[in-house]
């Protein structure tokens, strides 16, 4: 409808938008977060969660909803229907990182499809001002990682950090999830792709740690591992401004579902074999996700400058 805006007022108003969109329903997340830490009864706190979860929502929803407003941007999904996923199921998404845009685009795709998504967040993050009463409310697991020279100060520490953070996801016993997890621990740009002379032509190197501790904790739980892969292949150098700006002609999304028991199990930190094992089988699924991000550029008329160079370094290399 607004889309013949010229592109740096499409930026301000979606801009200011989003903005506006993020404060009143963090505001709305906050005072339920309120009553929810003064209810006593369980029932009463699981039913303030889903609220919760409903403000989450619908602030994705909202987001979607002013993009449509101002962009033709198009949003081609891949995988998503075949894969029969439920908002009352377990899983575990794995995911590519280019971008804070990510958060909202695969939040966009998977809503309604799955529960809301968590993020694993450190345990400190709870005493933040504002954003730790709110991420509490919304159940984000939080997570205590001790070091290598704590634990060798105090041994009586070890596995304490994976006991916390189970602890802190008991309430998903109850209340569907869905926790996500950027494996690459980092977005991606040439830079660190060089420095980490990674052997992907579109990704950097996977971090098992993370995914091999969310396993460990919920493992039991998940239902399916969604694997999930986001391609803008006509972006600008700032993806976010591309988005805002309307300057991103498509968004690609393929999601793969996974079978959880097609994951090695084992201890992660205490057992080197299976280490090397879980790490094998994570190098063989970003494997996979290269090779579908190639092919989606090669079926688009035009590739971002970064694709371009990542895959004339990965070839030199």
């Amino acid at each position: 409808m607004l889309s013949f805006l010229p592109s740096p007022i499409k930026t301000l108003l979606n801009g200011t938008l989003a903005t506006l969109n993020i404060l009143f329903w963090g505001l709305m997340i906050l005072v339920f977060a309120l009553f929810k830490a003064l209810m006593p009864i369980p029932r009463g706190r699981l039913a303030l969660s889903n609220i919760c979860n409903g403000c989450m929502s619908a602030w994705v929803w909202c987001n979607r909803k002013i993009l449509a407003l101002t962009t033709n941007t198009q949003w081609n999904i891949r995988g998503l229907e075949q894969a029969q996923l439920d908002e009352k199921g377990w899983y575990l998404v794995l995911a590519n990182h280019l971008s804070w845009a990510d958060i909202f685009v695969v939040t966009s795709v998977l809503r309604g499809h799955v529960p809301m998504l968590k993020f694993f967040m450190k345990q400190q993050l709870i005493y933040v001002p504002v954003m730790g009463l709110a991420c509490w409310a919304l159940d984000m697991p939080f997570m205590r990682r001790y070091t290598k020279s704590q634990l060798a100060k105090n041994p009586s520490l070890k596995g304490k950090d994976i006991e916390t953070t189970r602890r802190s996801c008991e309430k998903f016993k109850h209340l569907p999830t869905c926790v996500i997890n950027f494996v690459e621990g980092s977005r991606l740009t040439l830079e660190k792709h060089k420095r980490q002379r990674s052997p992907y032509r579109y990704l950097m190197k996977p971090k098992a740690g993370g995914i091999a501790f969310a396993l460990n904790t919920l493992g039991e739980q998940f239902d399916q591992l969604l694997d999930v892969t986001v391609v803008y292949p006509d972006a600008p150098e700032n993806i976010m401004v591309g988005l805002l700006s309307g300057r991103l002609t498509s968004i690609e999304v393929a999601v793969k579902t996974r079978p959880i028991t097609e994951v090695p199990q084992g201890n992660y930190d205490g057992d080197k074999a299976f280490r090397v094992e879980f790490q094998q089988w994570l190098n063989g699924v970003w494997q996979e996700k290269d090779a579908t991000i190639d092919t989606i550029l090669r079926e688009q008329s035009q590739s971002a400058p970064l694709y371009q160079e990542l895959a004339a370094h990965t070839r030199s290399a």
